[in-house]
C-alpha cells in the first residue's frame, strides 16, 4: 500500500499545514476536453484584455506561501512558488502552455483558485512518499532534463520517494520521472496551503472542482486530506 506522509519535522515547523490529496485512478488522458479549454481560453483572453489574476505577494495567499518559502531558506524570487510562476507567465504572455489533459486541468484550477497545485505519475513512484526537509544528498532530475542530476540545498521542503526527489522546493519544480504524461492512468493531485486558518476555504473549493473535473474521466477518484493532526494518506496498492 502506498502512502503519502508529512514528515514530523515539517509538521511541527508549519502548523496549519493542510495539503489536498486528490487519487484518481484508471484516468483518461487521451480524450479531448474542450471545457478545460474554453475555460484555459476564457483566462487568457482576460489577461490579454489586462485582466490578468493577481501574482506575487499583491496576493495574499502567495504572500503567504512566500513567507513559508523563506522560512525554509528559498528565496521566493529566484524559485517561485507554482501558482505564482503560473500566474506570472499568463499575465506577461497572456498564455498557459496546453501539456495534457490532467496538467491542464490542474493548471486551470490553481489558477482561478491562487491555490499551488501539481501531480505525480503513481504508476512511477517508487514506494512511499514523504513530504520533508532535504538533506542534501538527495538526487532529483528536473522536468525536461533527463540528463540532469540536482541536490537540493539542506532544509529545503521536498517531496522525495524511496529512489529520488520529487518536487523542489516543496511546489515550485517536479521531477522527470514521476511527470503526469497523456499515458498517465493513476494520478495524485496535490493542492496545497502552509495557512489553513486563512486559505483553507480556498483549498478546499479547489479540491472540490479538481476532484468533480477528474471524475468525469477516472474510474475513481478520492479525496484525502493531511494535516499536523493527520498527517498520512494510503493512497493504494500501485498499478490498480
Amino acid at each position: 500500500m502506498t502512502e503519502l506522509r508529512v514528515s514530523e519535522a515539517v509538521c511541527r515547523a508549519f502548523p496549519r499545514l493542510r495539503i489536498a490529496v486528490i487519487v484518481a485512478r484508471g484516468f483518461d488522458g487521451h480524450e479531448p476536453w474542450p471545457e478545460t479549454d474554453n475555460e484555459l481560453a476564457a483566462l487568457e483572453k482576460a489577461a490579454g484584455d489586462g485582466h490578468a489574476r493577481p501574482a506575487g505577494e499583491s496576493d495574499l495567499h502567495i504572500a503567504a506561501w512566500y513567507a513559508a518559502y523563506r522560512a525554509f531558506g528559498t528565496n521566493p524570487k529566484r524559485e517561485r512558488p507554482s501558482v505564482d510562476a503560473l500566474r506570472r507567465r499568463l499575465a506577461r504572455s497572456a498564455r498557459i502552455p496546453r501539456i495534457n489533459a490532467a496538467v491542464d486541468c490542474y493548471n486551470l484550477v490553481s489558477v482561478s483558485h491562487g491555490v499551488p497545485a501539481g501531480a505525480f505519475d503513481l504508476d512511477a513512484v517508487h514506494g512511499d512518499i514523504m513530504v520533508g526537509f532535504a538533506a542534501g544528498h538527495e538526487e532529483f532530475t528536473p522536468l525536461g532534463e533527463p540528463g540532469t542530476t540536482e541536490h537540493p540545498r539542506p532544509g529545503e521542503v521536498i517531496y522525495a520517494d524511496r529512489t529520488s526527489v520529487l518536487t523542489r522546493h516543496w511546489n515550485h519544480r517536479d521531477a522527470e520521472r514521476t511527470k503526469v504524461t497523456g499515458n498517465s492512468r493513476n494520478i495524485v493531485f496535490l493542492l496545497e496551503t502552509t495557512e489553513s486558518a486563512a486559505f483553507g476555504p480556498a483549498v478546499e473549493t479547489a479540491a472540490a472542482d479538481l476532484a468533480a473535473r477528474a471524475a468525469t474521466r477516472s474510474r475513481q477518484v478520492r479525496t484525502h486530506w493531511l494535516t499536523p493532526a493527520s498527517p498520512t494518506a494510503a493512497l493504494g496498492e500501485p498499478n490498480t
